[in-house]
């Protein structure tokens, strides 16, 4: 049987975000002996070329809403990613897109033919379910939308009997 290639691991990440997601991701791609992919999507702003490298030029939905923070969040993100993965001894790159969230892990996971693509469940809070309620769930968009397995990372897993975070005001 001819050796198949290895196909890495596409993560969805956030700024903010607990590093459960980007830490399982990488036990993934360990077990595996496979590449991550990390991936961080802004959402306020959408592609309108991709560069030579790879990289994107992405202008912002609303043009008032411009700020210098494209740039402090590649850097932040660059920082967080070294700080995780520092001791996994994998292989990895981060991905910075924009646009939709679900279409563009998609995008990347066809581009790189991920194996699969890992994510992680929405926070709670006013904010990050107003974010849901605008772009609907990322996992379950994915889930319906692509062909590859979707692994969902809980972040705030709530106890038997407690509201989830969609009941939540």
């Amino acid at each position: 049987m001819p050796d198949t290639p290895a196909r890495p691991i596409v993560a969805g990440i956030v700024p903010g975000q607990p590093s459960a997601v980007v830490r399982y991701a990488a036990r993934l791609a360990a077990t595996f002996g496979v590449p991550l992919e990390c991936a961080y999507v802004d959402v306020s702003s959408y592609a309108i070329s991709t560069n030579i490298d790879g990289s994107i030029l992405a202008v912002p939905i609303d043009p008032d809403g411009v700020t210098d923070a494209a740039e402090e969040t590649a850097a932040a993100i660059e920082q967080y990613l070294q700080r995780e993965l520092a001791d996994t001894g994998i292989a990895w790159r981060v991905h910075l897109l924009a646009g939709n969230a679900s279409r563009e892990l998609e995008h990347l996971a066809d581009e790189v033919d991920a194996e699969l693509i890992v994510v992680g469940t929405r926070e709670r809070g006013m904010l990050a379910g107003l974010a849901e309620f605008l772009s609907g769930s990322i996992a379950a968009q994915l889930s319906h939308r692509q062909c590859r397995p979707v692994v969902v990372v809980p972040l705030q897993p709530v106890a038997d009997g407690e509201k989830l975070p969609w009941d939540e005001p």
